[in-house]
């Protein structure tokens, strides 16, 4: 293989990498509300503040250019949260009537 198909691999690489990363930033943001909800356990918070420790720390298990394991280790933290809240209850409140109802249409919104 010569050096230009090995420069689009590596490109190709670099962008789904970043495009994993930019998927992360954004859930570890949504994450927040769930950190301070006093409904989710504490065990999958701290798990998500280790992830996030790990992710930055110059410590890697894999050492790797392009940070998949702190990837992984960040995704299942993550998935971890959202699983704890799921199960208890917490996250995104919905109304009884369904996201569909709203207070402004009558018709769909639910009784007081």
């Amino acid at each position: 293989m010569d050096s230009a198909l090995w420069l689009i691999v590596a490109v190709v690489l670099v962008l789904v990498v970043a495009g994993f990363a930019a998927v992360l930033l954004v859930r570890v943001f949504q994450a927040r509300k769930l950190l301070v909800d006093a409904d989710v356990p504490l065990q999958p918070k701290a798990l998500f503040w280790v992830a996030v420790v790990y992710t930055i720390s110059p410590v890697d298990l894999i050492p790797d250019p392009v940070y998949l394991d702190d990837i992984g280790v960040l995704l299942v933290a993550l998935r971890a949260l959202h699983a704890a809240a799921a199960r208890s209850g917490a996250g995104p409140r919905r109304s009884p009537a369904g996201p569909e109802a709203s207070i402004s249409d009558p018709v769909k919104a639910p009784l007081r």
